[in-house]
């Protein structure tokens, strides 16, 4: 019987896992799968390891993965693709506004030849018109940045296949933008549209803050193309000096020519010093993150994991792969 497994990060969703779990087992249940779900832990602060060992003790298709410390989203996902075996994996967040109950929907395309299914956003529940805006926006500019296609308006809501999932795993790169990974592995993908729910409890963990960083991680991640803007910013600021360097020459030999002033000496300086700082900026930017790389530290520790023992029977088998 074909594995599927249901990768849920968790930081700090204590009051929406009971509920989240109970909606889908009852999936689970409708489905003509060995199903599982993986539970990755990323550092929560609250009871969320302990409501998760409790959900194990009620439904033994549950298995845990807790991470040292937080590490964040994106390498939460990454731990629980290294560990889980399986012939199909739904990435789904525990929040409720991604629903469950489309799974079947997902292995349905699988089924059908399809190696990424991803959830496309039609609506957006329970979110400003600020967030939504900035979100399509930053689609929008990723898809002319990057040569990578990445689609507008996912998530992380998606099916990957078992060669989807190979893939994924022999991108070992730090910085990690996951919707440009998910997207450049390629194989057939296709988008099942829905409509996102607005959070069943508590607060959204990405804030303006982390988003714009989020969003910096994947324009330098999937695109060179901020540092050929600084050429071309530098080229047409060198071109005009130059056009205004060689009309104060003419000027003055024609005319003559009083001291300039000194706002207009300012403006000059201040805009070639602005242009020169943007474009030691970005520099830095790449520059990071390649001492990141270079550091080569793992890319996240385990604490505690929570998985069946070998022994037991082929139709209960762990979704946990040794390297959990």
């Amino acid at each position: 019987m074909d594995r599927l497994v249901v990768l849920v990060p968790v930081f700090n969703e204590s009051q929406v896992l009971e509920t989240f779990h109970r909606r889908l087992a009852a999936v689970f249940d409708g489905l003509p799968l060995s199903c599982r779900v993986l539970y990755v832990d990323d550092g929560s602060a609250d009871d969320s390891w302990a409501l998760i060992g409790r959900l194990r003790g009620q439904d033994p298709r549950v298995d845990g993965l807790r991470l040292s410390r937080n590490f964040g989203k994106e390498l939460a996902l990454t731990a629980g693709l290294d560990a889980v075996e399986a012939d199909a994996l739904v990435v789904i967040d525990a929040d409720l506004q991604d629903p469950p109950e489309l799974i079947p929907e997902f292995v349905e395309r699988w089924r059908q030849g399809f190696d990424v299914v991803y959830g496309r956003r039609l609506e957006r529940a329970g979110e400003s018109w600020l967030k939504r805006a900035t979100a399509s926006a930053f689609y929008r500019v990723m898809r002319r940045l990057s040569q990578t296609a990445i689609p507008a308006d996912t998530g992380d809501f998606r099916l990957l296949s078992r060669r989807a999932l190979d893939g994924l795993r022999g991108l070992r790169e730090r910085q990690r933008f996951m919707k440009g990974l998910f997207a450049w592995v390629g194989f057939r993908q296709c988008a099942l549209d829905y409509r996102r729910d607005a959070r069943l409890a508590g607060r959204s963990k990405f804030n303006y803050w982390r988003l714009w960083n989020l969003a910096l991680e994947g324009i330098t991640s999937f695109s060179t193309a901020p540092l050929r803007v600084a050429t071309y910013l530098g080229l047409a600021t060198a071109l005009v000096a130059f056009s205004a360097g060689v009309w104060v020459v003419l000027k003055t030999l024609l005319w003559g020519d009083p001291v300039a002033g000194y706002p207009s000496l300012m403006v000059v300086i201040l805009l070639l010093g602005g242009v020169q700082l943007v474009a030691l900026g970005i520099l830095g930017e790449y520059l990071g993150r390649l001492y990141m790389e270079a550091k080569a530290r793992p890319l996240y520790l385990v604490s505690e994991t929570l998985a069946p023992p070998a022994t037991d029977a082929p139709g209960a088998r762990s979704g946990l792969s040794s390297k959990a």
